[in-house]
């Protein structure tokens, strides 16, 4: 019996000291994770100016995998040749001199929210205009120092980077944005940027842009030697292709009304001049206008554009049709012209013949009269216009030249847009993809 109550006394205390080792123990890990934090990084034996060894202790240059998160595309300037883009953007590198003990796999990474309590590659963005890091509500950035000296950097920034455009195509054309990241200061001797093994680029996958549509990314590298060295480079093309419906519906359709509209004088009549004219003032006038807004929404260009071509042809034909009634209006005085001419001319070829009758008695009227029609008929047949021939079938009024030229501008004018509409769609639409 006492040998049993012993041993229950026993099996007592070992259970609290059980216990009390479990909530040492569990009390002990965050003291633990405070003095590895002072052990590695405290002070006298951690600086962080000195950059880490290379690969496996080695003199050679610190390696630093990059990757990237695009979160957002928020706009892409025409006119100013930029875009501003949100990104979560990541570095890891490994720092032999932060490795510690994980106890046993219980401590998986050490967590700091100051970038300067360890060494950082001197990255930055040469394309960049501007950029600010995100602080609400606690500055979004973070690194993680892992037991085999492994350090990943993490934070999130916007941006507003350069993106030098090709317009020549515009609207229906392509344009690389890049985004470049260089060392500023550690040549590859001391620092070599390297893109993450298998996914490097990672984009949102409801990105949403107004305007474009992000067809791929590419990444490379592009080091670039100076006079001071030779330093590492990482860039990320991004290919957008325009949204062409945008432009169809706000550009092209209504210019192309507008044409059509223009054609419209040619069906009136030759005598309705303040219709004709108001209506071909006021097309020119809203091609004008329509041209001038489109040109605000650009850089002025050295070159010319796809839409220029577009827009210049389609105000020549507006312009065409107000210079069709000019010539018209010119054809119809000089028409009335001859017509009293030639009506004035047979008044007195009448004169003179009721003068003549007068003094001629009737078998002089006779003998004339044979021999003109003799004189008529010795006359050489005229050759056959073929033009003129084709014109007279149209339902022309007196044959007058107004007319005939109304009636050819209704054929003429749409012919000849459909067919620029032809080369220009086909030229641009089915062209050649250009070396990119």
């Amino acid at each position: 019996m006492g040998t049993g109550h012993f041993f229950w006394v026993i099996f007592y205390f070992a259970s609290l000291c059980s216990a009390s080792l479990a909530n040492n123990a569990k009390i002990n890990f965050r003291e633990k994770e405070k003095k590895v934090l002072d052990q590695i990084l405290g002070a006298g034996k951690y600086d962080a100016r000195i950059r880490p060894s290379g690969l496996n202790g080695t003199d050679g240059p610190a390696y630093v995998s990059v990757n990237i998160f695009v979160r957002s595309i928020s706009k892409i300037d025409d006119v100013t040749m930029e875009y501003s883009v949100q990104l979560t953007f990541r570095e890891q590198w490994t720092d032999e001199r932060l490795k510690f003990d994980d106890i046993q796999g219980r401590l998986k990474y050490l967590t700091l929210t100051e970038a300067n309590r360890v060494w950082m590659p001197d990255l930055f963005f040469s394309n960049e205009k501007e950029g600010h890091f995100h602080n609400i509500i606690m500055p979004n950035v973070y690194i993680r120092i892992f037991p085999n000296g492994s350090v990943l950097y993490s934070i999130r920034i916007s941006l507003t980077l350069a993106c030098p455009m090709n317009l020549k195509l515009y609207p229906l054309d392509r344009q690389i944005c890049s985004l470049r990241m260089a060392s500023y200061g550690w040549t590859t001797n001391d620092l070599v940027f390297l893109w993450k093994e298998g996914d490097p680029v990672q984009v949102v996958k409801n990105l949403h842009l107004p305007r474009f549509t992000l067809e791929k990314f590419l990444t490379d590298y592009c080091n670039s030697k100076t006079n001071t060295g030779e330093y590492s480079c990482l860039k990320v093309d991004l290919l957008f292709k325009r949204e062409f419906s945008y432009y169809l519906i706000q550009i092209y359709i209504p210019c192309c009304m507008l044409v059509i509209v223009s054609w419209v004088s040619f069906w009136l009549d030759q005598g309705a001049v303040p219709a004709r004219v108001s209506l071909g003032v006021t097309t020119l006038l809203t091609m004008a206008t329509q041209t001038s807004g489109i040109n605000a929404s650009l850089p002025p260009v050295s070159y010319t554009k796809a839409i220029d071509v577009w827009t210049g042809v389609c105000l020549t034909f507006v312009f065409g049709a107000l210079l069709e009634f000019a010539l018209v209006n010119y054809a119809s005085r000089s028409d009335m012209h001859k017509e009293n001419m030639k009506k004035k001319r047979r008044d007195l070829e009448q004169a003179s013949i009721d003068a003549a009758s007068d003094l001629l008695d009737t078998d002089s009227n006779a003998t004339f009269a044979m021999l003109r029609q003799c004189e008529v008929h010795m006359q050489a047949p005229k050759r056959p216009n073929c033009c003129k021939t084709w014109l007279s079938k149209f339902p022309t009024r007196q044959c007058s030249r107004s007319k005939r030229i109304d009636v050819i501008s209704r054929i003429t004018f749409p012919l000849v847009f459909a067919l620029f509409n032809l080369v220009y769609w086909s030229t641009y639409l089915f062209r050649d993809e250009e070396d990119e």
